[in-house]
């Protein structure tokens, strides 16, 4: 790929979003610094290391670290001396009130009015790919304009949100569904929209407002859809009905498709929830009670429970009872445990006396985050005298185990499925007993869900 123009770039905050960013754009032909107040992580970088899993993103790294296009610091002043474009990629939490933390933002923007105030910021914009609350633009322009009052013109603000998945960053990158842009004039979006010149993509242009906005509702809109296909996998329990059928079905219709339509112990990860719940927050703000994003976070929480619940019928009491537990991770392929289900889950099983020997592929050692007894150093070790075995995470390596070998390690029978990702027939083959979220016993989904 390469860029008819080459643009200097800064990235401010270099986690997963930052990172990948930066390397990308680099990529595309720009000049780009990366910059983050971290100095272990810096060092990590401009080392070609990565803290965390992303496929083809250290060979990208050190592809561009090479070619000189590519480099990171922990000065401002430095990172900023020849930026044209600045991305803000800082982190935004929740707070205790579900509206997104921006201490970060607040805290970025400072030093980065503090880093230009030398020098002329007329054809500088500061373009935010954080996700914020709508009219957070407004609020950084305000920062800048207090902090050039006496020095001249501030950078101009424009949106540019993310959407960059984990375990699909760089593929997301380089391949993105749509390119979101808001901005207050077409010359300034243009700007941005060269950053990603070469990238095949349909590029929406849009105010600054409508480009927050997008991007929250497109994270929500995935979690409903999330806690809406767990809701009816809970009544194809109650109703004996296969799941899985019922999935591919519907997911049959263009218009619903099968995206995020998988049944399980529910969402996690760092996007989705706090997504969900700023934008609670700022239906509330507006005096709007959000009752269907509610409901969602209601259904999520909810799937926690329902996967306690189903172990403790299945085994009559959770008291004492070992579990091996496969996965920590909100999702195979990260090695990102916040917000987790599967730590939710953990939590309420050791509440009620369980004993939790855990393995997840990227979690090496005990963390006082994890709520276990034992971290097993693999899969099969987690087993052993397990009376049930719990899958909460969809890493590959779990489908692909030898379950006959599972079998002969666990004192107990039962296998709980918490992500549908097993095949019942081969559990059962191994003579253990399988259950699923949504799959009744004796509907063997590859049985019952087929098309001709």
């Amino acid at each position: 790929m390469s860029h008819p123009e080459s643009i200097h770039v800064a990235v401010v905050g270099c986690g997963h979003v930052g990172a990948v960013t930066a390397a990308g754009l680099a990529r595309l032909g720009h000049r780009v610094v990366g910059i983050d107040i971290d100095e272990a992580l810096v060092r990590d970088l401009c080392s070609g290391r990565a803290r965390f899993r992303e496929p083809g993103f250290e060979p990208l790294l050190a592809e561009q670290l090479a070619a000189g296009s590519l480099r990171f610091t922990t000065s401002w002043k430095e990172g900023l001396a020849e930026a044209e474009i600045v991305l803000l990629c800082v982190n935004t939490p929740s707070t205790i009130t579900g509206a997104a933390d921006l201490r970060y933002v607040r805290n970025a923007v400072g030093q980065i009015a503090d880093a230009l105030a030398t020098r002329s910021c007329e054809e500088v914009l500061l373009v935010n790919k954080s996700t914020a609350p709508i009219g957070t633009g407004e609020t950084i322009e305000h920062i800048l304009a207090r902090s050039f009052a006496s020095i001249g013109r501030p950078p101009t603000i424009c949106a540019n949100p993310e959407f960059l998945r984990e375990g699909s960053a760089v593929a997301d990158f380089f391949h993105p569904e749509r390119i979101v842009i808001g901005a207050d004039n077409s010359e300034d979006a243009d700007r941005v929209a060269a950053l990603y010149a070469g990238i095949d993509a349909p590029v929406v242009l849009t105010d600054l407002r409508s480009a927050e906005m997008i991007k929250y509702v497109s994270n929500a809109f995935l979690a409903t859809r999330v806690s809406f296909i767990n809701e009816i996998a809970r009544l194809c329990e109650s109703l004996d009905v296969n799941v899985d059928a019922v999935v591919q079905g519907v997911a049959l219709d263009t218009r619903i498709g099968g995206a995020y339509f998988r049944p399980g112990i529910g969402y996690g990860g760092s996007c989705l929830p706090k997504d969900v719940a700023a934008l609670c927050h700022t239906g509330d703000s507006a005096g709007l009670t959000m009752r269907l994003l509610t409901a969602v976070q209601e259904t999520n929480i909810g799937q926690r429970k329902h996967a306690v619940n189903c172990l403790r019928r299945l085994l009559g009491s959770l008291d004492g009872r070992v579990i091996g537990v496969w996965g920590l991770t909100f999702k195979g392929g990260t090695e990102d445990l916040r917000d987790s289900p599967a730590l939710d889950v953990l939590t309420l099983l050791r509440n009620e006396g369980a004993v939790l020997k855990v393995y997840d592929p990227a979690i090496a050692s005990f963390d006082g985050a994890i709520p276990s007894d034992e971290v097993c150093a693999d899969a099969l070790g987690s087993t052993y005298d397990a009376d049930a075995l719990a899958v909460l995470a969809d890493w590959p390596e779990f489908a692909t185990m030898d379950f006959s070998e599972v079998a002969r390690c666990m004192a107990g029978r039962v296998v709980y499925d918490g992500r549908n990702h097993l095949s019942r027939s081969v559990v059962e083959g191994a003579g253990l007993v399988y259950y699923g979220v949504g799959r009744p016993p004796g509907r063997d989904s590859a049985l019952h869900a087929g098309v001709r």
